[in-house]
């Protein structure tokens, strides 16, 4: 073990020690669990003080003492177990999920060393197992449920080390914040997050689930390559003449609810998860908390550049929640009150159970796709820049590099435009040639079912135009040649004409290339300030149907 790069770069991110090719807990930390394992006549842990208490303990005997938590963690931990659950829930919680968890933590090293060998076996030695994820490191993290579980233990129990963490490093994945923003004045969203996280704890103690969940680093190379499909250049899209893929909209409903195989857009933040275990709680945040399994993430996954996303795929749900879900609307004047009146809606109402089927490996059929937008933008989301680097990070999010290239060749040779299609095509040439007829067939069969749901991403607070991110998650999509798009709507008033510039554009026959010449050609007039409209009011005719503004193709 001690030899495998993979886990010498994660090591220092666990509360685990490795000797002789052996990952143990400390003799002092493994007592303590023991203890807490046999519940609360042995351990005296019956309150959210003690319970504090033991956490004080625990960390002590892992070295961690002279990091500190967050201010008012203690009272955190006794305010919510001790008054904000019921003496039902809490006497549960402590004789039968504590000691649930304490048993789940003393596998933690036998479920690692297991995890490496399943990895090694299923993908190759080091290609899947868990890691620190730096950027513009593409690869696969493939880890089971229950190793989950016991990672997200030690978060709840504040284990994780805090110290020698500099920008490249993942956010720390401890309840502490969490834990110290409960107060009885406080927000009240921050208790809802907290019941979210509870609830996980409870049913996987009850019943383990025994499923996976993969983690992908996804990059689009900048330099040449013969392999990859890189990152495209305004010209590449400029001359795409993939046709666009259907487009629906929805004014109602949640993008996690929807029913259709799709990758979901997480609203993200360059840092995976945002501020989930902090003060958070709009898409992100919320989506985190109802799927808690992708805050593992968050421990091994540095953060995003331009040319990177983030997929999940596997994730159980196990909340249900009312509340304000999307990304806030437009309006900077509302959005400092909007952010507390969105995020105070935000409920934990009870159990989720999760039929979605498994794939081949045993994952579930949720996919989740993180892409952070530009914050604040302004007016460089006009320049041609900016639409580079947001269509750029969206088609990154939504491609499969795996399938793509066998894709593309297969959409030219049955639309006899393989030499127009547009990006990276003649590049990606040479891996495509070995490939029949039948089997691209095979790959469109197989994935011309996943398309994607989505809504408004990078707008609300973070400040991007709506109109604008709509067209450019469509490019994006029908570029990564996904059947669908399904766009949420939230309820943004800027899109109250969504549906129309839809039927329009489709109603023209535009590809690609020709809808980002328009999106280019308004974007220099926003610029230059030959128009102030937003770009629906300038692409749809004022008069009549058959003024169709010039594409480059006319």
């Amino acid at each position: 073990m001690e030899k495998r790069a993979d886990l010498n770069s994660i090591l220092p991110f666990l509360p685990l020690f490795l000797r002789s090719s052996t990952l143990f807990w400390p003799s002092q930390a493994l007592e303590a669990l023991k203890a807490l394992a046999l519940g609360p006549a042995v351990s005296r842990v019956r309150s959210g003080g003690v319970l504090f208490d033991a956490i004080l303990d625990l960390r002590d005997s892992l070295g961690l003492s002279s990091w500190e938590l967050a201010p008012c963690t203690a009272s955190g931990y006794a305010l919510f177990f001790d008054e904000m659950m019921s003496g039902m829930d809490s006497r549960v919680w402590f004789e039968e999920v504590v000691p649930g968890m304490a048993r789940l933590l003393l596998r933690l090293p036998s479920l690692l060393e297991a995890h490496y060998l399943k990895s090694d076996e299923m993908f190759g030695e080091g290609k899947a197992g868990l890691r620190f994820m730096g950027p513009q490191e593409p690869g696969l993290v493939f880890l089971n449920q229950e190793l989950i579980a016991a990672l997200l233990s030690c978060a709840m129990f504040c284990l994780f080390p805090t110290s020698d963490r500099d920008v490249r490093c993942p956010p720390i994945i401890n309840f502490d914040v969490l834990f110290a923003s409960l107060n009885r004045n406080g927000k009240h969203c921050q208790e809802q997050k907290v019941r979210c996280l509870v609830h996980f704890f409870e049913r996987i103690c009850l019943r383990m689930p025994t499923g996976y969940v993969s983690f992908e680093r996804k990059v689009l190379p900048r330099e040449s390559s013969d392999h990859r499909v890189t990152y495209p250049t305004a010209a590449n899209w400029s001359t795409s003449t993939v046709p666009l893929c259907s487009f629906e909209v929805f004014s109602s409903g949640l993008i996690e609810d929807q029913p259709h195989e799709t990758i979901e857009v997480d609203f993200a933040n360059e840092y995976l998860g945002g501020g989930a275990l902090k003060w958070g709680c709009v898409q992100e945040e919320i989506r985190f908390m109802i799927n808690p399994e992708l805050i593992v993430g968050m421990l091994f996954m540095a953060c995003m550049e331009d040319n990177e996303a983030i997929e999940i795929i596997g994730i159980e749900r196990f909340s249900c929640y009312m509340g304000y879900p999307g990304d806030l609307p437009n309006s900077l004047s509302l959005v400092v009150s909007l952010l507390d009146r969105y995020g105070s809606s935000f409920r934990f109402v009870g159990d989720y159970l999760d039929n979605k089927p498994y794939d081949s490996i045993g994952r579930r059929k949720t996919r989740i796709a993180a892409i952070d937008a530009l914050c604040s933008p302004r007016m460089w989301q006009y320049e041609v820049e900016g639409l580079v680097r947001e269509t750029n990070k969206a088609f990154c999010g939504f491609l499969d590099q795996s399938v793509y290239k066998r894709r593309l060749k297969w959409y030219a040779n049955s639309s006899n435009q393989e030499k127009s299609t547009g990006i990276s095509e003649n590049e990606n040439r040479s891996e495509v040639e070995g490939n029949s007829d039948s089997e691209s067939s095979q790959v469109m069969e197989t994935q011309d079912n996943v398309g994607i749901a989505t809504g408004n991403w990078g707008c609300g607070a973070f400040g991007g135009d709506p109109e604008i991110k709509s067209i450019i998650q469509w490019l994006a999509a029908s570029q990564a040649l996904r059947p669908f798009i399904h766009y949420y709507t939230f309820g943004e008033a800027a899109l109250q004409r969504l549906e129309e510039v839809r039927q329009w554009i489709l109603l023209h026959g535009w590809t690609v290339g020709d809808l980002w010449n328009m999106l280019v050609e308004y974007s220099d007039q926003r610029l230059n300030r030959k128009t102030h409209v937003g770009f629906f009011a300038w692409l749809l005719p004022c008069n009549k149907p058959s003024d169709v503004p010039h594409t480059s193709e006319q």
